[in-house]
């Protein structure tokens, strides 16, 4: 079985790409891309078919990470698949997935599995410009998901 996980934030061009590109690239450095499967997603429909955030493709260059993805939005299907980790960038939206589609079983907000943050919503940086500081909390939450998801899926590394 494959495990599928989403990223989501509101208009899929900051937080959550990125969180996408970052996590990609542990679970491929962990050799376990025949595994798990990431995308991203937003709760709102303002930015779909566009590119990620200039600043966010900034920030993930300066750390070797590409991305090429385009925006869209959380459907119906996302929510259908119970083996999907659906991972909320902040409690907003969180809430909005669950006012919107109701419970499921793996809705988590990201930095609940780090484990340096001293929050727990990861804050948007397309009001603020602190794309920096974004990756930081964004890293050590993926960190500690890809951690949680190999000891709960009995998931087989093979770094290199």
């Amino acid at each position: 079985m494959r495990v599928r996980v989403l990223f989501v934030c509101l208009g899929n061009i900051c937080r959550s790409p990125m969180a996408e590109a970052v996590f990609q690239h542990m679970v491929d450095e962990a050799g376990l891309s025949e595994q798990i499967t990431v995308d991203s997603a937003g709760t709102g429909s303002w930015h779909v078919g566009e590119k990620a955030h200039p600043g966010t493709r900034r920030v993930l260059a300066a750390h070797g990470i590409t991305y090429n993805g385009r925006a869209r939005q959380v459907t119906a299907a996302d929510m259908a698949d119970d083996h999907t980790y659906i991972i909320a960038m902040d409690q907003s939206n969180l809430n909005d997935l669950q006012r919107t589609w109701g419970d499921h079983p793996r809705l988590y907000r990201l930095l609940d599995f780090a484990s340096q943050a001293e929050v727990r919503d990861v804050p948007d940086p397309y009001y603020t410009g602190n794309f920096e500081y974004v990756y930081q909390l964004v890293e050590d939450g993926c960190r500690g998901l890809l951690a949680h998801i190999i000891q709960a899926e009995g998931l087989r590394t093979s770094s290199h």
